[in-house]
């Protein structure tokens, strides 16, 4: 293993000791949260634009996930799948668009909203999370808290995510999301945002799988569709619960 690729797991290591230790009791907030959404038959979504999507796909229609987890889906800012890749950045930064989706959507009051956000700062996660919250909707935040104090606002009203959600959670990450640095390259490298942010989604959905099982109540798992019985077990659960998921005709 060369060094700095021992360097980058070092560092995502330490990264996500603090996670650990720094954000037990938020994860706690938002595990209750998600749990109390699943107990009362709320509906529950997650979003991130561009690579803040892959935090938010990760806990959707998966081995040991909850069934009933559903991707808000923005066109064209949900991954890097558009052409051209930077197409999703601007389109994050148009007023109106986060709001029209919501609003197209079945999401109501009572439901829980995940917002994934590295910089928390670009129109559409602001914009998301305040309507969310003006809806009725219980907003997790998942950002770097590092960000608003090193750059602007680009939102019109000035604040960032963190501002206009219910729970707020840190992924720890540094300004520029860069963990080496290395002689001839002129920016840092070796990002680890997704790395964080995906350990504290999974963390709050293991927390909250946990306190519904110690309340009796029996979690909505996914099981792998690559085990014997696995595919017809995971589409009882689908039928079962067909009223709260979005991503299956």
């Amino acid at each position: 293993m060369s060094d700095l690729a021992g360097q980058y797991i070092d560092a995502a290591i330490s990264l996500l000791q603090r996670v650990r230790d720094e954000e037990a009791e938020p994860i706690g907030r938002a595990a209750e949260a998600l749990a109390r959404t699943v107990r009362e038959g709320g509906r529950i979504f997650a979003f991130g634009a561009g690579h803040s999507s892959l935090a938010a796909q990760d806990v959707v229609y998966r081995a040991g996930g909850l069934v009933v987890m559903n991707l808000l889906a923005v066109p064209g800012v949900t991954g890097v799948d558009v052409i051209p890749a930077h197409l999703g950045s601007a389109l994050e930064r148009v007023p109106g668009l986060a709001s029209t989706t919501l609003d197209a959507g079945p999401a109501r009051s009572g439901d829980l909203l995940f917002v994934i956000s590295l910089s928390g700062r670009q129109v559409m996660p602001v914009e998301l999370a305040m309507h969310a919250r003006e809806r009725g909707l219980t907003v997790i935040g998942v950002t770097s808290l590092a960000y608003p104090a090193a750059v602007s606002s680009g939102h019109p009203s000035g604040t960032y995510l963190k501002d206009q959600c219910d729970i707020v959670l840190d992924n720890k990450i540094a300004v520029g999301d860069g963990e080496l640095t290395a002689p001839g390259a002129d920016t840092t490298f070796g990002p680890a945002s997704t790395i964080t942010t995906v350990a504290l989604m999974q963390a709050v959905v293991a927390t909250a799988v946990g306190r519904l099982a110690d309340e009796g109540l029996n979690p909505p798992l996914f099981r792998s569709g690559n085990v014997d019985g696995g595919m017809a077990w995971n589409a009882k659960l689908m039928a079962d619960h067909r009223e709260r998921i979005f991503y299956s005709f």
